[in-house]
């Protein structure tokens, strides 16, 4: 991923007047200690090696201390209804068009902002980490919901391989380009490839994780394989897929939406019934699997996760930075 500037508007507040560099490494780390007093006996020791047929049982998992208890839904549910432009606009398209998506050999790059920079192998990037289950409720902007059992390692615990700088104030990611195994990226439907971008303590907190799999196997095609992002107090477009970049920068990267339409979709994205999408609300939801005509449900502030990162944003105008 290459280095990206991008002039941010007079209303920017910098992530160090949200969260200072050092709380939210102090943050990370308190939690961290907390975390695995609760669970030591529990997690593996040895490195997670991904397998390569799909479908495949992940060894070594174990559910996190993190996870919600709400009930999941089917796998079936989870991998035939999905956003994933790459592959066409239809909450179908994704599982039909993906199947054959070559996902190995796959590489990443890491830039910007950091002492530790390069293009790495996806079972270099990964392989010293041990993979956890992590249940997170996803709600999207078209006010539909799943809970979803994700198999996934902390980004905080990968950020901090390559020792980001103290100029490091934004993560940047982006998804693949290549058309001709994505077949959406052949129309114009968005700027290509598909960027996102966090800043750094939104990156390093514990609840931010990059998925590998789901129902305690490989992550499938359609749902990003085979790294994607899972920010669960955020709505889905932040959670990119397919991830081949990661830069580190003092600036707020560019995303897709927001290049496409800044009016609708903001740069934070937090789940917050009290703003509205231009052209619907989104203080009510309709969870998948209960039927279009169920009652919808309320839409929790932070998607239930008030307590756990809505500090990140004191002094943030939750409004006007949607």
């Amino acid at each position: 991923m290459t280095k990206r500037n991008t002039n941010v508007g007079s209303n920017k507040i910098l992530p160090s007047e949200i969260t200072p560099h050092s709380t939210y490494l102090n943050r990370r780390e308190l939690l961290r200690v907390s975390a695995a007093a609760t669970a030591a006996i529990a997690f593996p020791t040895q490195a997670a090696v991904l397998p390569t047929e799909r479908r495949a049982k992940l060894d070594g998992v174990i559910e996190s201390p993190l996870s919600t208890d709400a009930a999941t839904n089917s796998y079936d549910a989870i991998t035939n209804y999905n956003n994933f432009y790459e592959f066409g606009t239809g909450k179908a398209d994704p599982a039909e068009n993906a199947q054959d998506f070559q996902t190995r050999p796959w590489s990443l790059s890491v830039s910007g902002e950091a002492e530790h920079t390069g293009t790495f192998n996806l079972e270099d990037f990964i392989s010293p980490h041990t993979l956890e289950e992590r249940i997170y409720r996803l709600r999207c902007v078209e006010a539909w919901s799943m809970v979803v059992p994700w198999v996934g390692i902390p980004l905080a615990d990968v950020i901090k391989r390559y020792n980001p700088t103290s100029n490091a104030k934004y993560v940047g990611f982006e998804t693949l380009d290549d058309p001709e195994q994505m077949p959406g990226q052949r129309r114009r439907v968005l700027k290509w490839p598909y960027r996102e971008g966090l800043t750094i303590a939104e990156a390093m907190h514990p609840l931010t994780i990059l998925a590998v799999g789901l129902y305690g196997e490989l992550l499938p095609n359609q749902n990003g394989a085979p790294l994607r992002l899972v920010v669960p107090w955020k709505y889905g477009f932040k959670s990119i897929k397919s991830i081949v970049g990661i830069d580190f920068s003092s600036r707020q990267p560019n995303t897709s939406w927001n290049i496409s339409a800044p009016r609708e979709y903001g740069f934070y994205a937090n789940v917050n019934p009290e703003v509205s999408h231009p052209r619907w609300g989104q203080a009510r939801e309709r969870p998948i699997g209960e039927g279009f005509f169920a009652p919808k449900k309320d839409t929790l502030m932070f998607n239930g996760y008030a307590d756990q990162v809505a500090d990140l944003y004191s002094g943030l105008n939750l409004r006007r930075n949607f």
